[in-house]
């Protein structure tokens, strides 16, 4: 284990047998015996939520360009070129919004914001106006703020979204290195295009890249598991996106664990690609795979976390009395790995249900169960001076392994106000957190193990 060390961090007492070089090098190291030790990352991955690897990002914010990740026009050669444009990224991921951090998504090498935008809304979901011009503001503000990570799928909008997110990054000419798309390739049996066949996934890659109008997509998605369909043509089938460089990574949405532990073993045996990220639903009266089983995971196989919610993706209502039925009557917990569904029937039902009035009965009685926690916790925000939407995003982000948590908004205020919510999390000290556990009253917890002798 030293001479792991010494490989990346030297040894002051051996420098001197080193060639003159060497001694250079290390002679910073002599004079200081705290030389900082990130340098160890030179040998191994590094762990994704630590916030010191943020000193990776030290560089000078200078050089033609805007400081938003748009390099201006350089005379000079290709390598003057390239070094404004590292320096210009540089500048816009030293200045973001406050709150804003970069993490590596999963233990891959993908820095990513700690909240991304979850476009569904933006581009004319429930809440959302449809209106282009306003969907780019909200990309705009959302880019500008530093958030580098845009959320799609064909199941939230249709294709409409990628070609509308395409149109808008045409005309924007950011930096291509500067910001992460990931769209997703959706399984539903009524659709024409059924199933997770290789010939599906191929084509929904090579479509949504004409959509994109982009060279390659940073994270593909494969939303739910298609249970007639191997998972190794699934695994392979990916693979092969990545192996002619339309995709960068792969990852799953809405996934049991078990599901996830089964397409890692069929890509260690078939030398496939490993998925890098699932994207599960959490916030404050959802917590069980995301608090239980997603660290393990993150842990054992190196799957990271990219949350989103009904209140983050922008499903609630400004006005607290409306947001409490709102908020809960879009959740259903029978199941524990999918309390909500982003699937076409599920997203036409709640159409009806704003147009014509249509409410479940176990929907009710699931809100009259959760809204006397919903208004404690809507009476905490208050004091704290914040919504309840700023307090749900905020603790969210307070777990470790949430890398990345997906916004929803439908113009730039409700961006805005979701932004402002990450000056609170400092806010959210041991004692503030009890508070919220012990309104919540819903820590999940393993069951106790059972002995197999003991059921015979």
């Amino acid at each position: 284990m030293s001479q792991l060390m010494l490989c990346s961090l030297g040894n002051s007492s051996n420098a001197g047998n080193d060639t003159n070089n060497n001694a250079n090098t290390n002679s910073s190291m002599e004079d200081d015996d705290s030389y900082p030790l990130p340098t160890i990352y030179r040998c191994r991955a590094p762990i994704a939520s630590l916030d010191c690897m943020e000193e990776f990002n030290s560089g000078g914010g200078g050089g033609g360009g805007d400081g938003l990740g748009n390099c201006g026009a350089v005379a000079g050669t290709k390598e003057q070129l390239l070094t404004n444009c590292i320096a210009a990224q540089a500048h816009r991921l030293q200045h973001p919004s406050p709150g804003i951090r970069y993490r590596n998504l999963g233990k891959s090498g993908l820095r990513v914001s700690n909240v991304g935008l979850g476009t569904w809304t933006t581009f004319g979901g429930v809440g959302g106006s449809g209106n282009e011009e306003t969907a780019e503001a909200v990309i705009a503000l959302a880019y500008d703020s530093g958030v580098n990570v845009f959320d799609l799928s064909e199941a939230h909008s249709g294709h409409r979204a990628e070609t509308q997110l395409g149109r808008i990054l045409s005309r924007r000419a950011w930096n291509r290195t500067t910001y992460v798309v990931t769209t997703k390739i959706y399984w539903n049996s009524k659709t024409e295009g059924r199933g997770l066949s290789r010939k599906h996934i191929i084509e929904s890659v090579q479509a949504s890249l004409l959509r994109l109008q982009l060279s390659y997509i940073d994270i593909v998605m494969i939303h739910k598991v298609d249970p007639m369909c191997p998972m190794e043509e699934i695994v392979r089938a990916m693979n092969y996106v990545i192996s002619k460089g339309w995709v960068m990574y792969w990852g799953t949405s809405r996934w049991s664990p078990v599901e996830i532990m089964e397409a890692y073993t069929n890509c260690r045996q078939f030398n496939c690609v490993t998925p890098i990220v699932e994207q599960a639903e959490y916030h404050l009266f959802y917590r069980e795979k995301p608090e239980l089983y997603m660290p393990e995971l993150y842990n054992k196989i190196g799957v990271g976390l990219m949350a989103w919610s009904t209140v983050t993706i922008g499903m609630v209502s400004s006005r607290t009395e409306d947001c409490g039925m709102s908020f809960l009557s879009r959740s259903s917990y029978k199941n524990k790995y999918s309390s909500f569904s982003w699937t076409e029937d599920e997203t036409q039902s709640l159409y009806k249900e704003q147009e014509y009035g249509w409410k479940d009965k176990l929907v009710d009685e699931e809100a009259r169960k959760y809204s006397d926690k919903f208004r404690e916790v809507s009476a905490l925000a208050d004091r704290m001076g914040c919504s309840f939407g700023q307090l749900a995003i905020a603790w969210s982000l307070k777990n470790e392994s949430v890398q990345c948590l997906l916004l929803g908004a439908a113009n730039i205020d409700q961006l805005y106000e979701s932004l402002q919510g990450l000056q609170l999390i400092p806010k959210l000290n041991a004692s503030m957190m009890s508070e919220i556990e012990r309104i919540l009253d819903n820590k999940p917890s393993r069951p106790p193990m059972v002995s197999t002798l003991a059921l015979r």
